[in-house]
Order: C-alpha cells, then sequence, then structure tokens
C-alpha cells in the first residue's frame, strides 16, 4: 500500500502546476437568466483566438438558456413531480438536467480539442453555481 501511495504522489509531483486562473463573470445585463460576458480576457489574448473563444461561450449561453426555458414539457414535468412528491425525480431525467449534462460534454470536448493543447482547462460553470466559467491556465511547451 505505502509503494502504491507513492506512486500516486510521484503522478501528482509531475502533473503541471497551474500559473493561474481567469474567471468569465455572469452578464446580467439582461435579465438574471444564466449568461456568461462573451469578450476575451486579456490574459486570455495570447493563448487563443477571440472567435473561438466567443464561440464557446455563445455556445455555453445557448445551453443554459434552453436550460431555462420554459414550456410545456416543464409544466408537466413540474407538476408530475409535485403529484409523486417528487419521487419521480429519482426516476427521470428532466429537461433541465438533459441540458446541463449537454453544456458539461461541451466543454470537454472543448477543452478536448481546442483548450488543452493551448495550455488552458475550462471548468464547468455548474460545478461553481454557475457563477462564472473558470479558466485553469497551464505552461505550454514552448
Amino acid at each position: 500500500m505505502a509503494n502504491s501511495q507513492a506512486i500516486a504522489m510521484d503522478n501528482i509531483t509531475r502533473q503541471p502546476q497551474p500559473q493561474g486562473k481567469v474567471f468569465i463573470q455572469r452578464d446580467y445585463s439582461e435579465g438574471c437568466g444564466v449568461k456568461f460576458s462573451t469578450k476575451l480576457p486579456q490574459e486570455l489574448a495570447d493563448r487563443i483566438d477571440e472567435t473561438r473563444f466567443e464561440f464557446t461561450i455563445s455556445k455555453l449561453n445557448e445551453f443554459y438558456a434552453e436550460a431555462e426555458r420554459l414550456g410545456a414539457r416543464t409544466y408537466c414535468e413540474s407538476c408530475f413531480a409535485c403529484l409523486t412528491a417528487y419521487t419521480v425525480l429519482m426516476c427521470m431525467t428532466t429537461h433541465y438536467d438533459k441540458c446541463v449534462k449537454k453544456a458539461g460534454l461541451f466543454i470537454q470536448q472543448q477543452n478536448d480539442d481546442i483548450y488543452a493543447p493551448r495550455g488552458l482547462v475550462i471548468t464547468d460553470p455548474f460545478t461553481r453555481g454557475l457563477r462564472v466559467v473558470e479558466i485553469t491556465v497551464y505552461p505550454t511547451g514552448t
């Protein structure tokens, strides 16, 4: 067991340490809905081009807007949950949960294809209470 702990600690020490974090704040200019600012922070200007960054944030904004959109399905889900004392939510996935999961998968795909090769990692805003998009900056190989 001590050997496996030593190997785990060795793996941790080999991982690059982050240089810093950049936070993309929520944009409240159009109300309280979940929407993040699409303006490229100056700290990321040398790592990623503005159009790719704007696409990523705009797509996230679309996922969260869809999650919060009210419709017949959302009302039916809510009524059914209320009628079953919310126990039905243990058996079904709500529209909101599906949209949040799509956003998480999109972030993972963007990290793998675009951000990680540039030394950046986006943290799912859902894990931060939908307050900020956190981007961790790692040293690049160049």
